[in-house]
């Protein structure tokens, strides 16, 4: 397939900074799934109705060759929370915000790739067949993606653009993440007239933090208490009664990860139990989704570094801290690879996207398309 038309590039950035204006924060994506599904149709698209969670399900074009391979393009519609509106500016040749929010880069970058594909294939045909999935709840731990039944799907492989990394680099191996949920029940008292009486679940939140390990643990491991609550807010002549604290531990090995949680576990019961504050405590683990390393000649990796290999990029083989609708749709046996877009500093407030790497996906997009109609030597 060609690379994309100035035509095609002009029309992507404008899709781009269209979607960047829609509010998708996580939970409020019914607005950006309707944007999208009527620019499908309205291209002849052929779009499922959201299902339970939101995902939205299209399918373009046909194979080819009858007997060809569709191929999934997924990608989630979702970003992480962020106050006031989003207005999206291009300066020195890359997309920011205008304002004090994210961009919205991640992910909206691949959703424009994705709808500007689509016309294409919708237009001219593709060697293989497309579905396009657009996901919910991405940035609250893969929420949508495993809601979504993979039995829709007909396509062979698919893959995924979500790494905020320079393009070129195929995310090889991802990890397993938990979340932690400790709920500190002390005792109320007079601060200053019979502190004695209390037990602080602050101060033994506070203790389980100190005590808990943090941060980068090993080249493959990591933990992060990301909120804390507590107190009775606006007072400060009450001994806390209740105090909790949110938590992740996750490892690209997954008896690593198990083994994290149960310290924290540990030292979040160890606090409880201190004679100076001596809480009960609630503790709830869930294992949000499972980690994956992809074999060597897995047939998305091959076909992803051909097709970057077209579009003048050397294929880089990395593994990840972070996941992505990958873990989700491999978790339920879909073959699924997760691809970085050359988006910049995602879930910060100088988040970018530079108009080359924006344009470059596109022409990735097309080349994964002819890769996939004959993978080489998967």
């Amino acid at each position: 397939m060609r690379p994309a038309s100035e035509v095609e590039r002009r029309r992507l950035n404008e899709t781009f900074a269209a979607l960047c204006r829609i509010r998708s924060v996580s939970g409020e994506e019914a607005e950006i799934a309707a944007w999208v599904g009527d620019q499908l149709r309205a291209i002849g698209a052929a779009v499922d109705a959201p299902d339970a969670a939101g995902n939205l399900l299209a399918r373009v074009g046909s194979p080819r060759d009858p007997d060809g391979p569709t191929v999934l393009l997924c990608a989630h519609l979702d970003t992480v929370g962020h106050d006031g509106v989003v207005e999206p500016i291009c300066v020195d040749g890359g997309w920011i915000s205008a304002g004090e929010t994210i961009l919205g880069a991640d992910n909206k970058a691949a959703v424009a790739v994705m709808l500007e594909a689509a016309r294409r294939v919708v237009i001219e045909g593709a060697p293989v067949g497309v579905e396009l999935l657009f996901t919910t709840g991405e940035e609250t731990a893969l929420a949508g993606a495993k809601e979504f039944d993979r039995e829709r799907l007909g396509s062979t492989f698919g893959f995924v653009y979500d790494h905020a990394s320079p393009i070129g680099e195929i995310v090889m191996a991802s990890p397993t993440y938990y979340r932690i949920e400790a709920s500190f029940h002390g005792a109320p008292a007079h601060a200053g007239i019979r502190p004695e009486d209390g037990r602080s679940a602050i101060v033994a939140l506070a203790r389980a933090i100190t005590s808990m390990p943090h941060g980068r643990i090993d080249s493959e491991t990591t933990a992060n208490v990301g909120a804390i609550a507590g107190g009775t807010p606006g007072h400060t002549n009450v001994v806390a009664e209740r105090a909790s604290l949110l938590a992740e531990a996750r490892s690209l090995d997954a008896a690593k990860a198990e083994s994290l949680v149960a310290e924290i576990v540990d030292r979040i019961h160890d606090a409880a139990n201190l004679p100076e504050c001596s809480c009960d405590v609630d503790v709830v683990v869930e294992k949000q989704f499972d980690g994956y390393e992809h074999r060597q000649r897995a047939t998305g990796v091959v076909v992803a570094e051909a097709a970057l290999r077209a579009c003048g990029y050397e294929p880089t083989r990395i593994v990840s801290g972070g996941a992505s609708d990958a873990n989700a749709l491999l978790g339920n046996g879909f073959p699924c690879t997760n691809l970085a877009n050359g988006t910049e500093r995602n879930h910060q407030t100088d988040e970018r996207v530079s108009v080359a790497a924006l344009e470059s996906m596109l022409d990735v997009t097309y080349a994964l398309l002819d890769a996939s109609a004959e993978p080489p030597g998967a």
